[in-house]
This record gives structure tokens, sequence and C-alpha cells, in this order.
């Protein structure tokens, strides 16, 4: 879901927003648009890896009508991504404690490290949610956890279509078309793992696989 940085919602709001990603009659499921994770690093506010220290479930508001509840997750950052103007160390992460509401369920007081993205709130809170990109560390290939550093960020202005079904074609000169789901029947495949949509001078984009070069040649490369 990709709400963007500038308009930092509230809690109210962003509670709400997550309520509509139910489906009509199945009121306890969450449901998230596909998103290839370069896309979620470039929707994201923020883009972390951290430890979770500890877990807390407390409430969404100061308004004792409000009965929605949230988890406060206590984190170790190791590394900031993306973020770096509107927050500096993050002591603490939110997320919906129901799960309909797409709330994230991560391992406390253990040695897992996640890929962390997601939203900060008008009150500065760092709030992330099932439909953003969450993952242990140890499961990133060797160019995610790289790109994580710059390409991503330097090539959101290309589009990522998903590919469900056969025919499907560009619509555009800055678009990749995304097809893990149509050749491996999952979202994060061997494309998402080990390519990246790069922009090129020309104003063109398509995938690029391998370790990339310094930003000033980057922009000039032909995929082999």
């Amino acid at each position: 879901m990709p709400w963007s940085p500038r308009t930092a919602p509230s809690w109210a709001l962003l509670l709400r927003l997550l309520a509509l990603l139910r489906p009509p009659g199945l009121g306890e499921a969450c449901s998230c648009a596909p998103a290839h994770p370069q896309q979620h690093v470039c929707r994201s506010a923020l883009a972390i890896r951290a430890k979770i220290s500890s877990e807390k479930v407390v409430p969404a508001s100061a308004n004792p009508a409000d009965t929605q509840k949230m988890i406060r997750y206590e984190i170790k950052q190791i590394k900031m991504f993306k973020g770096f103007e509107k927050v500096n160390n993050i002591q603490y992460i939110y997320t919906p404690f129901d799960s309909s509401l797409c709330g994230v369920k991560l391992e406390a007081n253990s040695q897992k490290q996640y890929l962390l993205t997601g939203q900060i709130l008008s009150d500065g809170k760092v709030f992330i949610h099932l439909c953003n990109y969450i993952e242990p560390w140890e499961n990133l290939s060797f160019l995610q956890r790289e790109s994580l550093n710059h390409h991503y960020h330097l090539n959101c202005g290309c589009q990522i279509t998903t590919c469900y079904t056969v025919p499907c074609t560009i619509s555009a000169p800055n678009e990749c078309l995304w097809t893990d789901w149509l050749l491996e029947r999952k979202l994060y495949g061997y494309q998402a793992r080990h390519y990246i949509c790069v922009k090129h001078v020309d104003g063109t984009c398509s995938w690029y696989q391998g370790r990339l070069p310094l930003r000033k040649e980057f922009v000039d490369i032909i995929e082999p």
C-alpha cells in the first residue's frame, strides 16, 4: 500500500486505511497489492536493518474510547538505509495488534535480524505492516543487500509491473515486467532476489542482474 512519506498519516487514519485492505466478506484477512522489493524501498519512508529486543501491547491512542491496540517493538537498529532526513536512531516501531489490520509478528529476544521498511507518522513514530517489505536479513540475496545502499533508491523513477498471465507487455519505456508470479507462482522469486530495474540515460528502464558499477557509470549500463 504505497503511502507517500510526505503525507505522514496519523494513527487513526492509518488504521482506517488498513481496515480498507480487507476484502469484502473476509473480515479476518489482510490483503496487499504485490510489489517488487525495489518498489517497497522506493515507496517507504524508511528502511533499516534491526534486531527485536522486546515487544509490548499498547493502546493505539490516548483516547479512552479507542479500543484499538498496537504492538510496540523495541529494536536495536543496526543500519539505516533510508529515512535519515526524518529520524535518527530508532528505539521503537509499531504495528497493529489485530492481524486483520496487517499486524506484523516478529521474533523478539533472539539473534534474528530483519530488514524493515515502513512509514514515519506525523508524530515521528515508525509504523510497519504486512504490506511493507519485511524479511529476515539472512533471507536476502547478496544483490538485495547491496542494492539497499544505493541502487534501489537511484532507480525509483522506473515502474515495475507485475505480470500474472500472458500476454503481458510494457506500456511505457520506463517500465519493467516482473514475472516471478507467472513463472514460479510466488512473488519473491529469482527476479525479485537477483534483478534491479535500472534507468538508462535515455529515460528507458530494463532489468539488470549482478553487481552494479558506481553512479556515474551506472546510468549507462546496457543489460547483458
